[in-house]
């Protein structure tokens, strides 16, 4: 059965529903929900805070997009026909057109390119467009790229006939489950039904509703012959009334509705999508950052001849460093403001690593005195242990953007035990040594 709101999942509940609690038509509260969709697809059209590459990285969900808002300001309401190759869509569609709109073949795979058509059959009481949509079958032999535009269809549209021709294949039964937990309205017609005896067909239906058992709603299963077999007749006449009948019932009742739910899922994945490449994006930007200062500082401290001045020297680096991380999430913060958020990740980090500052020193000491005796392996070493210093601050002050300038319910106690914990310790050092040993015997003077 569909997943709309209010739909039960027990066949036995919704019948009993049904009984005493008639589906009401679209209401106000139906056009009203339509319009704040419509605006909020509007607001995500006009963000001019979405950064161009995410756009482009989403460029076919960002037309699709734009598809729904033109919809919605047409006043249209979508039907796509969807299923396997040869069990008749395009038939089905012309029947209920009551005109040969859609291309039919007896070769399989007519259907390349999603087709629309408008229902034209609306009386003065019903307002808008219905547009009847044609997709490619989803089983074609190398279909994959029409597969996925029928697909892409069926996600835009309001409501989704699903025609079969017989009992579900699993590629059938997967596309309805994928349909439902995409919360689509979804009938199920089983067409050419005129293929099957009385008691065959009523066997068949019955077989269906049990194997959709909460993918399909009660009700929504109705048989049809579009394109009926020339037995005793010579021009056969479709037999769609149940299926049309079906149809002007959703409509009426829940068009809107269904417009209004249809536009707000896809906003709302589609919010999702934005945010989440945004902040892969960031991430990725943010590593760089680190990255870079975790180089710059560790070669500073490692260059440096004047013991401890050189760890003061760092300090600055890492207000620098603070200060940037913090345009890539979007604030902007002054020297000031870093340097209080230095002070907290400091205090953390001298609790948590406070061996680091005394064999820093040590090792600030020990580079003076050495007078030029393996002056490369010294200052890599002392440089490799300000690159590891750098990068927890670094994923420290990340973390804290992320969250908004928060450290969440974690505290920068837990968050610095957190990051100090995924870290390789030895592994970290280890490359930061022999990086920072590579480019220091590049320096001319440093091991004259």
């Amino acid at each position: 059965m569909s997943v709309l709101p209010g739909w039960p999942w027990n066949k036995k509940e919704t019948e009993k529903t049904a009984e005493h609690q008639p589906v009401a038509a679209d209401s106000e509260a139906s056009v009203r929900s339509l319009i704040q969709a419509h605006e909020h697809l509007n607001q995500l059209l006009e963000d001019s805070s979405i950064p161009a590459s995410v756009r482009a990285e989403l460029s076919v969900e960002f037309e699709e997009l734009q598809l729904l808002s033109d919809k919605i300001s047409n006043d249209e309401i979508h039907i796509a026909a969807f299923g396997r190759v040869g069990v008749g869509k395009s038939s089905l569609l012309n029947a209920l057109l009551g005109r040969e709109t859609f291309s039919t073949s007896p070769l399989h795979g007519e259907t390349r390119i999603g087709q629309k058509s408008d229902w034209n059959q609306l009386d003065e009481q019903r307002s808008g467009q219905v547009i009847l949509i044609d997709t490619p079958g989803i089983d074609e032999l190398g279909g994959e790229e029409r597969e996925a535009l029928a697909h892409r269809l069926a996600r835009q549209a309001d409501i989704v006939i699903m025609v079969c021709a017989g009992d579900l294949v699993e590629k059938e039964l997967q596309a309805l489950q994928a349909l439902a937990s995409e919360k689509r309205a979804v009938l199920l017609v089983l067409n050419k039904s005129d293929h099957y005896t009385t008691r065959e067909l009523g066997l068949l239906l019955d077989r269906l509703e049990e194997r959709t058992a909460n993918i399909i709603r009660p009700g929504y299963i109705v048989p049809a012959s579009a394109d009926p077999r020339a037995a005793n007749q010579e021009s056969p006449e479709p037999d769609i009334s149940e299926l049309k009948a079906l149809l002007w019932e959703v409509l009426d009742h829940q068009g809107k509705s269904l417009a209004a739910l249809n536009a707000s899922l896809f906003a709302s994945d589609l919010d999702q999508k934005v945010a989440t490449r945004i902040v892969e994006a960031r991430q990725t930007v943010a590593d760089k950052v680190i990255r870079n200062y975790c180089i710059s500082k560790g070669l500073l401290v490692a260059v440096n001849p004047v013991p401890v001045a050189d760890l003061l020297a760092a300090a600055g680096s890492d207000v620098a460093m603070v200060i940037h991380l913090g345009e890539v999430y979007g604030f902007r913060l002054n020297r000031r403001e870093s340097a209080r958020l230095l002070l907290t990740i400091s205090a953390q980090m001298a609790a948590l690593m406070g061996a680091y500052w005394g064999t820093n020193l040590l090792s600030s000491l020990l580079k003076s005195a050495s007078v030029g005796l393996s002056t490369t392996l010294t200052a890599a070493a002392q440089g490799a242990l300000a690159w590891y210093a750098t990068l927890v601050t670094g994923r420290m002050a990340q973390t804290w953007f992320s969250q908004g300038k928060s450290w969440g319910k974690r505290g920068p106690k837990d968050t610095a035990r957190e990051i100090l914990t995924r870290l390789d310790r030895d592994e970290v050092l280890r490359q930061a040594r022999d990086e920072l040993a590579s480019k220091l015997e590049k320096q001319p003077g440093v091991n004259d």
